[in-house]
């Protein structure tokens, strides 16, 4: 019940002028292959198992992703990695997601971001970033089975240190084990960028969750 008074005040929260008038604004004038559809166009909150023992933490919902659909990597490139990786490795019950009442299910997961508005340009300010970490802070706290932190690209890495207090270096593949014993596993965000180029391999990123699999018991 508290993820989901967690979830209500996400979907609600105006703490964030730019990103509220920018996900409205999109979810208005749509992009013509998705002119069908009516825009979720509201902060997108996070998903999954309740009883997780891993967190995945992103960056922020895609414009025509998880602020189309309405869920976290629902719908864009990203989220076509991810959920074909948790579906090979056992932890999702479909390899693809294409909106938030297809049926897909993850079990022993939870998935959420720095930021659960899409920001222009992908690039959320500094400010935008501190205003959405309580929510990641509760979470945290919230899901106290989570053994296994898996950060989808530097900024989540990074901050998830800073609400830590500790330090790593980012690397995919690189982890951390933090204060409260959870470990903490570094890996490029799935990007279209990232995929696309070579920079990272699908061997290399579904490697990372099969060892989150595997150390989250």
């Amino acid at each position: 019940m508290n993820l989901r008074l967690l979830s209500e005040r996400v979907i609600n929260c105006k703490l964030c002028p730019r990103l509220v008038a920018y996900t409205s604004e999109v979810a208005s004038r749509k992009v013509r292959r998705f002119s069908h559809w009516e825009y979720w166009g509201r902060p997108v909150p996070s998903f999954g198992d309740p009883e997780a023992t891993i967190m995945i933490v992103g960056l922020a919902p895609a414009a025509h992703g998880g602020n189309r659909t309405g869920r976290m990597f629902t719908g864009d490139h990203s989220g076509e990695w991810l959920f074909k990786a948790l579906h090979e490795v056992g932890l999702a019950n479909k390899s693809t997601s294409i909106s938030r009442d297809d049926g897909l299910q993850v079990k022993g997961v939870y998935i959420t971001a720095v930021v659960h508005c899409a920001p222009p340009d992908n690039k959320p300010l500094p400010q935008e970033v501190e205003n959405c970490l309580n929510y990641l802070r509760e979470e945290l706290h919230l899901l106290n089975r989570v053994k296994v932190i898996v950060a989808l690209g530097r900024l989540a890495f990074d901050q998830l240190c800073k609400i830590y207090g500790v330090k790593g270096r980012f690397s995919h593949g690189s982890s951390v084990t933090l204060p409260d014993g959870r470990l903490l596993i570094a890996s490029y965000h799935p990007s279209a960028r990232n995929t696309n180029t070579g920079k990272m391999s699908w061997d290399q990123w579904v490697w990372v969750f099969r060892r989150a699999k595997e150390l989250s018991g």
